[in-house]
């Protein structure tokens, strides 16, 4: 066994005696079905894991995770993983909450804020993935090209979140729960720098308070 496959091993048994055999009556539970409450958009980043930083169960919210937490819009025979997990999310296992997360020091967001318009690409993926946020660039170009680079990402990061959410909106399984008021939006923002995490509604409901932890 070389030191990779025993780091794994190492971490599977410390959560084996520290979890799963202190929690058995959860783990019973578990055996049968999921039902988690949250749907949970966060970075592939590997700073940033929400089950950590939120303290969240297993259990307890189906997590997706990609380049800068990002959402597409509803589309039928493009980014179809996205669509998938969300379609199961909300018919199957009936999630009343979609939470997207962004980040301090995303680098899918600075790679974004780069982006020229004519220059190549210099990832096969990358550029074409983050460009789901091009709509949020343009935003903090014109409201933030006084800035510097570093508040302008940190704009961005939200920004691009807050075009999540709407993009959630495209998808018909999302937009009837939100109809029937069996699904709410919530667009959130954990900074790893100064040990903050916001939350927000989404647009279009109850209220577009902002507040920190």
């Amino acid at each position: 066994m070389d030191s990779d496959e025993k780091r794994l091993r190492t971490g599977f048994d410390k959560f084996r005696t520290e979890v799963y055999d202190k929690k058995p009556d959860l783990f019973e539970r578990l055996k049968t079905k999921q039902k988690p409450r949250y749907l949970v958009f966060a970075c592939a980043d590997s700073r940033v894991c929400p089950s950590v930083t939120l303290g969240l169960e297993l259990g307890e919210a189906f997590i997706v995770r990609n380049i800068g937490a990002m959402v597409p819009f509803y589309c039928e025979n493009k980014h179809t993983g996205i669509g998938s997990a969300i379609e199961y999310a909300i018919c199957v296992l009936e999630v009343k909450v979609i939470v997207v997360i962004g980040h301090s020091r995303c680098g899918g967001i600075k790679t974004l804020l780069s982006l020229k318009d004519g220059a190549d690409d210099s990832f096969k993926f990358v550029e074409d993935w983050v460009r789901i946020g091009l709509s949020a660039k343009r935003k903090v170009e014109d409201e933030y090209s006084g800035k510097p680079p570093e508040e302008q990402c940190a704009f961005l990061e939200k920004a691009v979140v807050d075009v999540s959410l709407d993009n959630l909106r495209t998808y018909p399984f999302v937009k009837d729960g939100l109809d029937n008021g069996t699904v709410k939006l919530v667009g959130g923002h954990y900074d790893f720098v100064s040990g903050k995490f916001d939350t927000w509604k989404a647009k279009n409901q109850t209220s577009s308070h902002r507040s920190s932890l």
